[in-house]
Parts: structure tokens; C-alpha cells; sequence
């Protein structure tokens, strides 16, 4: 029994002289190289689809106040996306990226989205790169903006505008198809 003691002694011992080397704060400082500050213009096409058997935009939040209103997007609602990015309106264009985040209906007035969206490209020169956008979307305007808020990739630290026009909307269904043209200052 003592053995034992003594052997938990020294376990617990060893634990704490231990312990401090693996959890101490670490800093380096580096020294500030100036970047060259780039602009770079995007334009693209953003599918958001909530109908059919593979919708891009499905609700996934509703409010039970709500459950009398008959609009597609109630007030409260919670829409998660992965809606395709491509080069021309129609859906068989050449896709190159993916646009996924999610967008709440944040007016009890007009129809408005707050949108927070991760635009990922998956092809030609930004492959592998994104730009987050979290903005007020105004749906009901046809053309609007929406602020660039940081990226990833060829577009870390970002920031910027992306100036909207709705392209297509169907007001039965509410799958719309919105045309983007986006302002990103980048390093």
C-alpha cells in the first residue's frame, strides 16, 4: 500500500514538472514587410434553387409564429445554400465555384436577407480561393450590394463589394438566379 502511495506521489510529481513546458504561451514576432495591395473584379452568375427534388437552398429554421404565412421566406427563417457559381445565367454554364452559408429573413416589411456566404472557386485562376461576404440583402431591389468582408486563398485579408442585379426570380417558387459583380481589394 505504501509503494503504491509513493508510486502515485511520484506520478503526480512528474505531472506537474511536466505539464508547464507544454502549455506556455508562444509569440514570435516577425518583421512587417509591406504587400503589394491588389484589386481584383469578379463576375459571376449564383443559382439559388428552392424547388424541385435537389434544391441548392433549403429551410432549415422557421419561426412557429410564422406558421399561418404563406411566403416562401416568412420572417425568422433560416436558409442553408450550396449554390453553384457560373460564367453565363444559364444553369449549364461553365460552373466555377460554390457559394455556401446561409441567409436569414430578417424584415417583417419588405423582403430582405441577412446573407453570410463563403464564395469557394473551383476552377481557372482563384481555384482554391474564397471571398466571405456578410451583408444585408434587400431582395425586393433588383440592384443592391453586399459587403466582401475577408477571403481565403489568393484572397486573404479581402475586402470589398459585390454589386447585385437580379437576373431571374420566380415569386411562386422563389428560385432566383443573381448576377454578381464583385470589387476585391486583396494582398
Amino acid at each position: 500500500m505504501e509503494k503504491m502511495q509513493v508510486l502515485g506521489l511520484a506520478l503526480i510529481l512528474l505531472y506537474m514538472v511536466t505539464t508547464p513546458a507544454y502549455c506556455q504561451y508562444y509569440s514570435q514576432t516577425v518583421p512587417y514587410e509591406s504587400l503589394q495591395e491588389k484589386t481584383t473584379n469578379l463576375h459571376f452568375f449564383f443559382h439559388d434553387t428552392l424547388s424541385g427534388k435537389n434544391p441548392s437552398a433549403v429551410l432549415v429554421a422557421r419561426p412557429n409564429i410564422t406558421k399561418d404565412d404563406k411566403s416562401i421566406a416568412p420572417f425568422g427563417s433560416i436558409f442553408a445554400i450550396d449554390d453553384p457559381l457560373t460564367v453565363g445565367p444559364e444553369l449549364t454554364s461553365e460552373v466555377i465555384g460554390k457559394a455556401q452559408g446561409l441567409y436569414v429573413s430578417s424584415s417583417q416589411d419588405v423582403p430582405s436577407l441577412v446573407a453570410y456566404f463563403d464564395f469557394g472557386f473551383t476552377s481557372g485562376e482563384f481555384n482554391g480561393s474564397s471571398i466571405s461576404v456578410f451583408s444585408r440583402n434587400p431582395i425586393a431591389d433588383t440592384e443592391r450590394e453586399l459587403a466582401v468582408v475577408g477571403g481565403r486563398g489568393k484572397f486573404r485579408m479581402a475586402r470589398g463589394f459585390a454589386q447585385l442585379k437580379t437576373y431571374f426570380l420566380d415569386k411562386t417558387t422563389g428560385d432566383a438566379i443573381v448576377e454578381y459583380n464583385v470589387t476585391v481589394i486583396h494582398y
